[in-house]
Formats: C-alpha cells, structure tokens, sequence
C-alpha cells in the first residue's frame, strides 16, 4: 500500500473484501451442479470439430471458421488447397485470425494414395514435404485415413507388410515435421464380406499394424460406429493412451437391425438413436486422457438435405448431448 492510503480507506477496503467473501460463499453454497460441470470440463481435453463435409455443409475455410464461432465448434477440419499459393504472411495473417477467434485445427486427410501401385504411391511420397509444409504452417498436427477390411488380390500377410511398409514411409516423412497419422479400421461385416481376402477390422488388430510401423507417430482415427460394428468393447478402449488414439469420428447406429447386419454408409447423428454405447464410449476417451478433434460423420442422407444452418444445429446439438453423457 502506498503512503497516501488512510486508515479509512484500510476500513472500506476490510469491508468490501467481507462482502465479496460473504458472497463468494453464497454463490458456492448455490452452485453446486455448476461447479461440478466446471470440474467435468476440466477433465475433458478433447474439443467439438467442425468436419463440414460429413454432414452435406458446403464451406471453404473462412465460412467453415464463421461456422465454428457462431455454433459452438471448437475446431475446423483443414484445407490445404486453399492455401498452397498464398505467401508465408498470409498464412501466418490467417492462422492469427483463426486464434483470435478461439479456433483450431482438428485433423487433416493423408495426401498419399497408398492403395495403388508402387509408382503412384512414390510419386505422392516424393510430393508430401511440400503437402504437409503447408500444413504445418497453419499448425496442423495431425493426418488421418481409413483401410480397407479385405482384399482381392493380396492375402492378409501380403496387405499387412506393404501397408506397414508404406506407412512407415509416409511416417518417416510426417514425423520431420511433428505431424501424427491416424489409421482408420472398418469394422462392419457386410464390409468385409465384400472381399476374397479379409483384414484387419478391429481396434486390436489395427494396433498390431501401428505397432509394426513403429515410428512412434501413429495411432488410430478411431470410430465410434467402427469400434461398434466390430465388437468393440469399453475394456479394449481403456486399454489405449492417448498417444495412440489420433482423431475421433462419432456416430449412432440405426434401431432394430443386428450388429453383423449393419451397412457402413447408413449411420445417425450420435446420441439419436441409442444404438451405440457412447456413454461408455466417450467417458473412456475421457479416463485415457483423449486431447484430440471429435466430429461427427454420420452419412445420415436426411441431414445432408437440410440447409447449411439446420445441419450444424443438429451437429452441434448432437455433439452436446454426447458432451452431457460424460460422468463427473
């Protein structure tokens, strides 16, 4: 306190500070439930992510961040096209905006097709250093895609060791620039029956082929409908840490059809039909510490129908009732 303070001003400051105190107490005593959301919160480190193309939303970069700000999202899915002839400045201008409004990147799609032949593989290999730089420059940290269950013409041992060799190709090269990839296992089995040559379309599978690449950057996109559709149970979800989960899709699943019976593309909006566990399912990414993107992916036709402003409404609606299932 400085010298010109009095003893007056000392007693009306003692007085303000009971108030305020008498207060404080009062609110707590009222506040009970809100403090305890308070505290789910801060248990939960994963974010809402705008993935504007699985819901049938049309948006480039900055109507998809206008979107996030006015509906409750807290990240958007990156567009590097958008981006590859801008100047470093513009980007770095771009990437302030993003921040200023309270918005991050979730995940990225991995611009390497690995599923054709060798010279098309190396082709898109020799070209992702110039890719990801611009991802990296707009400070996305994650890639992500999906396998297939099966093959036509490699058994499942000649699939397991070229997939493991090119993602550890394509590993290599992320790595160099602190960027992960995520690996999507398809777990329906009218999916797999599409096939001569099954594979992998478990969780636990699916780690075996992350742990055979082994460059410590890979982990899965793991899907609440494909988690589903495979068996998948709670016990095998709290077995992960967080470095090995790298994006979350979330969906239900339509009522009355059994499990092996269900068709990847027809899907609900999660916590809309009671299907899917997801309460055990999201309070799990919440006990392993899970810190990455959550979006919907429903290929729900009807949703896609809607206009751009009822179809986030229903998104995000849908994202906080699953937020709700999470136990303090």
């Amino acid at each position: 306190m400085t010298e010109q303070n009095t003893e007056q001003s000392k007693m009306i400051s003692r007085r303000i500070f009971c108030r305020s105190a008498i207060a404080t107490a009062a609110a707590m005593q009222f506040a009970g439930p809100l403090a305890g959301a308070s505290q789910t919160t801060a248990k939960v480190k994963f974010y809402r992510n705008l993935g504007q193309g699985h819901i049938g939303v049309k948006a480039n970069q900055r109507q998809a961040l206008e979107y996030a700000v006015k509906y409750g999202f807290a990240g958007i899915t990156p567009n590097p096209g958008e981006f590859e002839n801008k100047s470093a400045s513009e980007v770095r201008e771009w990437v302030e905006t993003m921040k200023e409004k309270g918005i991050r990147y979730g995940t990225g799609g991995l611009p390497v097709n690995f599923r054709q032949d060798e010279g098309r593989f190396k082709s898109d290999l020799a070209r992702l250093p110039g890719r990801v730089g611009v991802l990296k420059q707009l400070g996305v940290e994650r890639v992500a895609t999906w396998i297939m269950p099966g093959h036509n013409e490699q058994t499942y041992l000649q699939n397991f060791e070229q997939l493991k060799t090119r993602f550890r190709e394509v590993a290599n090269v992320l790595k160099d620039y602190d960027i992960r990839l995520g690996l999507e296992f398809v777990g329906p089995r009218t999916s797999r029956a599409r096939f001569r040559f099954p594979f992998i379309c478990t969780q636990p599978g699916m780690m075996e082929l992350v742990e055979a690449i082994g460059t410590g950057n890979v982990g899965l996109l793991l899907d609440s409908w494909h988690w589903y559709t495979s068996h998948g149970t709670v016990d095998e979800l709290l077995r992960l840490s967080n470095n090995d989960i790298v994006h979350i899709h979330v969906n239900d699943a339509p009522q009355g059809i059994p499990v092996d019976q269900q068709v990847d593309n027809r899907r609900a909006l999660p916590v809309t039909t009671g299907v899917i566990d997801l309460k055990g399912f999201i309070n799990a990414l919440v006990k392993i510490g899970y810190d990455g993107p959550v979006e919907c992916e429903p290929f729900d036709r009807a949703l896609r129908q809607m206009d751009d402003e009822a179809a986030l409404q229903r998104t995000i609606d849908s994202l906080n009732r699953l937020w709700d299932l999470i136990v303090t």
